[in-house]
């Protein structure tokens, strides 16, 4: 009779079964897995980009943000290799235990990439109102007195063809001329051709007139949009690898318990 005997009708494994068999996802994960590490060449370029260009003004920013936000994406892109690395090994392998450790790295740089791009759009919007407090204070108490300062400011004098914090005239207020024995009116860096005690004269021909906090302002928060596109942009690549892994995980336990 119909009916009676055993069933005999296919049925599909757990490795097939489903909208997204476990070769799939793997294939999936090696293509997220590229481009996680791709992200991560961009991130860890982008971090050493600032550090070496602009990491000798840092010293003239009354806060740590800045620093902190370069070496959190820094820190963030030399995760990626050891999560690609280490991704590829467990879709290879099928290993649920590394597949989890994964997923927790992924989840750990995605939250390191978002804070840095946060901290990064809010700074940029509170940069200027820090310069304006604390930049001329900066030039007139610390230059020659501290070793950091004195090398930043010079560097940035000459480099923005700038003299001063506002304008030249505040180097008279500073504390480089009241307390030392010197011929010049502005420090050397700030001549339109350096050369030694060329900033005897303060004549518009001889010396930049403009002040420096414009163009540090600009460049500055020019670099904070680029760290903040580059944070927030690439840490939603990581939610697409979090979920392609967490469906390989669900996967390979059913072929475990089948």
């Amino acid at each position: 009779m119909a009916g009676t005997g055993p069933d005999t009708s296919y049925r599909k494994p757990p490795r097939e079964r489903g909208c997204c068999s476990i070769n799939f996802l793997k294939y999936v994960l090696f293509i997220f897995n590229f481009i996680f590490l791709l992200g991560g060449i961009a991130v860890l370029g982008v971090a050493i980009w600032t550090i070496t260009e602009k990491h000798h003004y840092i010293s003239l920013l009354t806060t740590s943000t800045y620093a902190a936000t370069s070496y959190i994406l820094l820190m963030s892109g030399l995760i990626v290799f050891f999560a690609a690395f280490l991704g590829c090994c467990s879709v290879l392998r099928e290993d649920r235990c590394c597949l989890l450790v994964y997923t927790f790295i992924l989840l750990l740089v995605f939250l390191l990439e978002a804070v840095a791009g946060v901290l990064a759009y809010v700074y940029e919007e509170q940069v200027m109102d820090e310069l304006t407090l604390t930049l001329t204070q900066t030039f007139n108490e610390n230059y020659m007195y501290d070793p950091d300062i004195t090398t930043a400011i010079d560097q940035m004098q000459r480099e923005y063809h700038c003299c001063g914090a506002l304008i030249f005239s505040e180097w008279k207020d500073s504390r480089w001329l009241k307390e030392n024995e010197v011929n010049n009116t502005v420090p050397d860096s700030c001549c339109k051709t350096p050369s030694p005690y060329c900033g005897v004269r303060d004549h518009p021909s001889n010396v930049w007139y403009s002040g420096c906090i414009h163009q540090f302002e600009e460049e500055l928060g020019k670099h904070l949009v680029i760290l903040g596109a580059v944070g927030c942009g690439i840490c939603l690549v990581q939610v697409f690898g979090m979920i392609l892994s967490c469906c390989l995980y669900v996967k390979l336990k059913d072929v475990d318990d089948y």
